[in-house]
């Protein structure tokens, strides 16, 4: 059986991806933006969940996470903000992007007409400080590379910029180790 794709071990710490159904920009708004980080606050705070790293763009999140249900709290984590953005999205009068999301939603998704999240988070274990500090300069670079910032703290929602002296970060993360 295949397991590259698959948390074995939750409490070990994941690095995750969350992608929006062909890359839609669906997180342009700051409130788009906050689901998602409401929604991550709650699941540590009522399902154990650890955030060691994260960050949104406009089309995707990747997050570092463990916690005892990791696969099941994700899971549930992404059917809440794919809910919360499309009334979101419908508050925001962005009638061209519900258009697409209902267009590009799988024909065996029968509990809505709209697709946000393409399937699985692709996890990956973090097996040691090595790939841990690799998986954390990727996620945090990311806004970089797409041209969004010029530097991984510029970016508001991103855990690159909680470390700098009076930062007020949008969601502090958890100790690693």
């Amino acid at each position: 059986m295949r397991s590259r794709y698959r948390i074995n071990e939750p409490e070990s710490a994941h690095f995750v991806t969350s992608t929006v159904v062909e890359w839609l920009p669906v997180f342009t708004t700051k409130a788009c933006c906050d689901i998602v980080v409401r929604s991550l606050e709650y699941c540590r705070k009522h399902k154990g969940l650890r955030v060691y790293a994260w960050v949104i763009l406009d089309n995707h999140f990747h997050a570092i996470v463990a916690g005892p249900t990791l696969a099941g709290t994700l899971r549930d984590l992404r059917k809440f903000t794919a809910h919360e953005v499309l009334a979101q999205l419908k508050a925001e009068g962005r009638e061209w992007l519900l258009n697409q999301l209902a267009y590009f939603c799988a024909a065996h998704k029968t509990g809505s007409a709209h697709q946000i999240w393409h399937e699985g988070v692709h996890p990956q274990q973090i097996v040691n400080d090595k790939m841990m500090l690799q998986k954390l300069e990727y996620l945090h670079n990311n806004p970089v590379k797409r041209g969004f910032v010029a530097s991984p703290e510029h970016w508001v929602y991103s855990s690159a910029h909680e470390w700098l002296p009076g930062a007020n970060a949008v969601m502090r993360v958890d100790p690693w180790r």
